[in-house]
Parts: C-alpha cells; structure tokens; sequence
C-alpha cells in the first residue's frame, strides 16, 4: 500500500500533533506552506484560539524569493507574538520537513527575539 505524498504529509502531522500542543503561557506556532504562499499562526490550543497570524499574501511582506518571503514572515509573526506578550513558543511544522521555507520561517522567528 502507497500512500500520496498528501496522505502520507497528513500522517506525519497527526503523528507530530500527538506530541505538540500549545497553552496560554507556550502556545503553538503552527505553519501552513502552499506551492506559493506561506502562513504562519500563533495558537492557544486549551482555549482553541488563535494568538496572532501573518502570512507572505499581505501587503508590506518582502518579495523575492520564497525562501526571502519565509524568512519576512517570520520576522512579522515574531513582532506580533511579542506585541501579545509572547516570547516562548512549541514550533509545529505542519507534516513538513525542517528545512528550505519552514526551516527559513522559523530561523527568522528566532532572529525577530521568539524563543523556541
């Protein structure tokens, strides 16, 4: 049995999901890449709301390449985090791997001062 590269990016998220889980006090820094966009939200899963978000479809986000656009994106959720009174974060990949886009979003969270 072969599964879809879909199938197979949804069983590593619930698999990851398992084990990650966001509060008031760490919440979860989930990340959503498209073929051309990136999301990135900031999540209180006990209360099941939605902390802060940004994405590389709004306007005054870097263009470039999409490594530059993850890395601005980064930056912008990290801002907003801190604005919220959030410095620590659980970082969810979202059934991705750890590396080109996601990898350039997360190293630009650190950079903007969110710790994780």
């Amino acid at each position: 049995m072969s599964l879809t590269k879909s199938e197979r990016r949804q069983r590593i998220k619930f698999r990851i999901r398992k084990v990650v889980s966001g509060n008031a006090a760490q919440p979860r820094l989930s990340v959503f890449r498209s073929n051309k966009e990136i999301y990135a939200q900031i999540i209180d899963d006990v209360n099941g709301t939605t902390l802060a978000a940004a994405s590389s479809r709004e306007a005054g986000v870097a263009t470039g390449t999409k490594i530059e656009t993850a890395t601005a994106v980064g930056k912008l959720i990290a801002e907003r985090a801190l604005q919220a009174g959030i410095t620590t974060i659980t970082f969810d990949r979202g059934g991705n791997l750890y590396h080109g886009r996601v990898k350039s979003l997360a190293e630009g969270a650190r950079v903007a001062g969110l710790k994780f």
